[in-house]
């Protein structure tokens, strides 16, 4: 079976030229590039005053006819609920919400926000776990977050995606792939993994890890400023 995998951040789904929130573009996107499952940082959900905010997750399912699940990690304002989703053409049998501890002691001079990961199982034949996370900016954030995960990582097949604000090169990605293969060891050339900002991006800070028993047919960043990250898409076969 094959399954095309993607990761996209969609700063809630704010056009990235337009500066308006466009719903639209995104799922579009998603149909053009054929995704299969799908995870999203950065998107809002229930609890809000603001009607375009309104359970962004379920709108996107309207429009793209998938499954879906919202992991909230934060409240804006105290009543906004933030954080991941996953889209899945195939039915979700189980999710949850697990949340990345906050350093106990505030260790840099950044912005500092609770995150969480998503983890689903998806009714696929011999099944498949789904892991979708957004790190934080500091390296304390970053190093509870990839405890986190690594945590979540068992035996059974399992796609890790997300946006992660660290550079391949950072060494605080080891326990990570030391469970998990890097599908941008596929990507054509080292430039063409570049992910943000999407109209001229000059770092990679978007991922897609899969275990061992998947075998990865390509990946790419397809050219799209939808956001204000590019889309990163895998082929696997499982």
């Amino acid at each position: 079976m094959k399954l095309r995998l993607m990761s996209f951040n969609t700063q809630h789904f704010l056009g990235y030229m337009t500066r308006k929130i466009d719903f639209k573009a995104s799922a579009k996107l998603i149909s053009d590039l054929g995704a299969d499952i799908v995870g999203l940082q950065e998107i809002r959900s229930r609890g809000t005053d603001v009607n375009e905010y309104d359970d962004q997750t379920a709108r996107m399912c309207e429009l793209t006819g998938f499954y879906g699940y919202f992991a909230e990690a934060i409240k804006f304002g105290g009543t906004e609920p933030y954080g991941n989703a996953l889209l899945s053409r195939y039915p979700i049998k189980s999710a949850q919400t697990v949340m990345i501890p906050d350093p106990a002691v505030r260790g840099y001079k950044g912005y500092y926000e609770t995150r969480c990961v998503l983890k689903a199982e998806i009714d696929v034949p011999g099944g498949l776990t789904v892991l979708v996370t957004h790190f934080g900016l500091n390296p304390d954030e970053q190093e509870n977050a990839v405890k986190t995960v690594t945590g979540l990582i068992g035996n059974e097949r399992t796609v890790l995606m997300g946006d992660f604000n660290v550079l391949p090169g950072d060494p605080i990605l080891l326990p990570i792939r030391e469970k998990l293969y890097d599908t941008a060891e596929s990507f054509p050339s080292w430039e063409s993994g570049m992910s943000f900002p999407s109209d001229r991006p000059d770092r990679k800070i978007d991922y897609i890890f899969t275990s061992k028993d998947i075998k990865v047919l390509k990946a790419e960043i397809p050219a799209a400023s939808v956001s204000d990250h590019r889309p990163y898409t895998a082929d696997a076969e499982i």
